[in-house]
């Protein structure tokens, strides 16, 4: 089975959201803050099982830039000055099937 790949990814700055679709047939909608505090980042994630920080107060965090990286992820820049995360395509469907 192959995996998902997005079709379209849609940053939304009215409701702070990225929409996303998949060629699987699956869409989903996920907040700017949970991008934000689910960062695959070593600064949020740690560099070790049992080390990943908990992040608060990011509810009106804005993204400022997303850029591709290569052919399998991008790399969002967020207004709190953010930048570390490289966000797979696998873990952009597994953050929107958990936000369901």
């Amino acid at each position: 089975m192959s995996r998902p790949w997005p079709e379209k990814l849609d940053f939304s700055s009215t409701d702070k959201t990225l929409h996303a679709r998949f060629d699987d047939g699956n869409a989903f909608s996920i907040p700017y803050e949970t991008l934000r505090v689910e960062s695959p980042s070593a600064e949020v994630q740690g560099h070790g099982p049992g080390q990943k920080k908990l992040i608060t107060g990011k509810q009106d965090v804005g993204i400022t830039k997303a850029e591709p990286v290569g052919r399998y992820a991008v790399r969002l820049t967020f207004d709190d000055g953010h930048d570390s995360g490289i966000f797979t395509w696998d873990y952009l469907y597994a953050l929107g099937e958990a936000t369901r």
